[in-house]
C-alpha cells in the first residue's frame, strides 16, 4: 500500500493573501477559502494542492522545506515574482544555478535556471 500525495500546507499570518500570491506566481486556482484555511491548485480535481493555514506567529529561521520553480526564463520570472512582492535573501546558497527568493511572508523558495543552461 503507498500514499497519494494530497497537499503541502503552509503556516501564514494571512492565508488567503499568501494563497492568492502564490496562486497568481504559480499559475493556480484557489479551490476552498476559509478564513483559516486556504487551497490552491492548477485545477480543482487536479493534486497536490497548497493548503494555507492560519497561525498567529511570524516565520521564524529558514525553511526546511521549500519550493523549487523551474520557468523558461529565470531572469524574466525572477523579476515578474520580485515585481509581485517576493524579495531577494541569502541562505548562505553558492553558485549561480538557482535564486533564492522569499514570498512576502518569508517563506524562501528557489527559482531554478532553465534546463540545459
Amino acid at each position: 500500500m503507498t500514499s497519494v500525495w494530497e497537499s503541502l500546507t503552509v503556516d501564514a499570518r494571512d492565508p488567503g493573501r499568501l494563497a492568492r500570491w502564490w496562486a497568481e506566481a504559480l499559475g493556480y486556482q484557489v479551490v476552498d477559502e476559509r478564513p483559516e484555511e486556504v487551497e490552491i491548485r492548477q485545477g480543482v480535481d487536479r493534486l497536490p494542492g497548497i493548503v494555507f493555514v492560519a497561525v498567529s506567529g511570524g516565520k521564524q529561521g529558514k525553511n526546511r522545506l521549500h519550493l523549487d520553480l523551474r520557468p523558461a526564463d529565470r531572469e524574466a520570472e525572477v523579476e515578474r515574482l520580485v515585481d509581485m512582492g517576493a524579495r531577494h535573501v541569502d541562505v548562505g546558497q553558492n553558485g549561480d544555478d538557482w535564486t533564492v527568493l522569499a514570498d512576502p511572508e518569508g517563506n524562501e523558495f528557489c527559482v531554478l535556471r532553465q534546463r540545459g543552461d
